[in-house]
């Protein structure tokens, strides 16, 4: 489970996804993450769907790599398909006791699960092909106006670049203790709910312990370095925006408009 987590982390691919300005990555995620509230029918899933595969395809990532992100979420997808299924009033279909299915809260409960499942991937997409650089300097400058209202926008953009630096690290030190501690005879697996939590202690502990060293590390090597905020910082790399960009801030926008004149349109 712990190799199969995919957030933080960068695919490396000559594409055209990977060549565009972040900021355009971060608007065109936020768009696409409006767009599946947006759409309301089937007919709409399909376009988003279809809009998605063109996406994934451009980036070169594969499909695979993309899919292996969901399993983490599994058990969320459950609960809220469960909670849409039982809580969703209608016309009644099945019932066994207080539990009452209605055929509206399976429509609910589908529509919910395809648009957790595709804002996963949609989210998926801009993370694994922008490094974290990138990242932080796209939402540096998205954020750039909040500085008139005194918004520390420079450490906000820093505190997010470290997190997402920290989580692949963190996984792969997990991974290390967790095989450290079953080579010792450690059992994560077996006895209820609480008895697992119980076993995650010899986990927890040396996790923490080592996320607090690194943490303490970095804090030294920033000071070392007279790091003391954004004040008259300047980029090595300043993000500037090229023809693709233009196009797919019309590309986006245009399916976003797309998405309005379905729910306007009732299809």
């Amino acid at each position: 489970m712990i190799r199969d987590i995919t957030i933080g982390q960068y695919y490396p691919a000559d594409s055209i996804m990977h060549r565009l300005d972040p900021r355009v990555k971060f608007v065109s995620t936020l768009v696409y993450i409006v767009s599946l509230f947006v759409f309301s029918s089937w007919i709409g899933y399909g376009v988003a769907a279809v809009f998605l595969a063109i996406m994934i395809g451009l980036s070169k990532v594969p499909f695979k790599f993309m899919v292996k992100g969901l399993k983490p979420i599994v058990m969320l997808l459950v609960i809220t398909m469960f909670f849409n299924l039982i809580f969703t009033p209608g016309e009644v279909i099945w019932s066994f006791w207080i539990i009452k299915i209605t055929r509206e809260g399976v429509k609910l409960a589908v529509k919910m699960g395809i648009r957790l499942i595709f804002l996963i991937i949609g989210a998926s997409i801009m993370t694994l092909t922008t490094t974290p650089n990138q990242l932080t300097d796209g939402l540096e400058r998205l954020m750039r106006p909040l500085n008139k209202i005194h918004v520390p926008v420079h450490e906000i953009a820093m505190m997010m670049s470290i997190a997402l630096r920290f989580i692949p690290i963190l996984l792969e030190e997990t991974d290390k203790i967790m095989k450290a501690q079953m080579a010792r005879g450690a059992d994560f697996e077996s006895g209820g709910l609480i008895q697992k939590v119980k076993n995650m202690v010899p986990l927890l502990v040396p996790l923490f312990i080592s996320a607090f060293r690194r943490a303490n590390d970095l804090a030294m090597a920033m000071e070392a370095r007279c790091y003391h905020g954004g004040d008259g910082r300047t980029q090595m790399k300043p993000l500037k925006y090229a023809g693709r960009d233009y196009v797919a801030y019309l590309v986006v926008f245009g399916y976003l408009g797309i998405s309005i004149a379905f729910r306007i349109a009732g299809i």
